[in-house]
């Protein structure tokens, strides 16, 4: 599917470069009597090969958008289209698909198998998508090589330190070949060298064609981005590129 309709900013059919475009995009819930409305009508674009962070204070509506960029929420309101596909229209079941072929997650608590080895983790992907065991074997050490992990692939979670399991899932958001990896406070459990280590993991999947969306409320974090969207009241206050990138 190709986008239908035409810019609402230029009047022009957004090029096959944007990988994520929202029109007027809003979610509101419901809490008792109480209607809160997190977003309140967002206009973004992202291209490919983008390297975006997503900042706001708490309330901003930072993490709904998030969720529904991840398509783990549907909006109330406006359109949301990812790689040409206009997602925000799609029942629970197209979503999961969207979301397994097309975004890499990235979480703060890594969420790995305590049990499995980082091999058999960041094969999981592969497994719900019905790839066969060879190949999904061949995928996941690729991906564990591109996060130079090569030598702890049989290793387990608390085998780990917490750099190299944050690499595992790294590695697992990767391995399906996603249009966007999107990474949620990545660095929030690590330190601060720890946490520099990521980011140049991040900056070189960026510089081998990666799309990035980093969710943060860290500016030294978001620093490392190439364009910063600030949040405020369910609103884009800001969004401007990083000078020194």
């Amino acid at each position: 599917m190709s986008f239908s309709y035409q810019d609402f900013r230029t009047g022009e059919t957004p090029s096959e470069d944007i990988v994520i475009l929202t029109h007027r995009l809003a979610r509101e819930y419901t809490m008792g009597t109480e209607t809160v409305r997190a977003l309140q009508g967002v206009d973004l674009q992202v291209k490919r090969n983008e390297y975006l962070a997503i900042m706001g204070p708490s309330g901003s509506g930072k993490s709904t958008l998030m969720n529904l960029i991840g398509c783990l929420d549907t909006p109330s309101a406006g359109e949301y289209w990812l790689s040409g596909n206009k997602v925000s229209e799609l029942n629970d079941d197209q979503l999961a698909h969207i979301r397994n072929k097309e975004i890499g997650f990235v979480f703060q608590t890594f969420n790995l198998l305590p049990r499995a080895t980082a091999l058999h983790n960041v094969e999981l992907p592969l497994i719900y998508a019905g790839i066969s065991s060879k190949k999904r074997k061949a995928m996941a050490e690729t991906a564990l090589e591109k996060v130079s992990l090569a030598d702890r692939m049989e290793h387990r979670p608390n085998e780990l330190s917490g750099g190299q399991r944050q690499r595992v899932a790294i590695a697992r958001a990767l391995v399906n070949d996603p249009a966007i990896i999107l990474a949620d406070e990545p660095t929030g459990n690590l330190d601060s060298h720890t946490s520099e280590d990521i980011m140049k993991v991040f900056e070189g999947l960026h510089n081998a064609g990666q799309t990035i969306i980093l969710i943060t409320h860290e500016h030294d974090i978001a620093e490392h981005s190439q364009r910063q969207i600030h949040l405020k009241d369910g609103l884009i206050e800001r969004d401007h590129k990083n000078e020194e990138n």
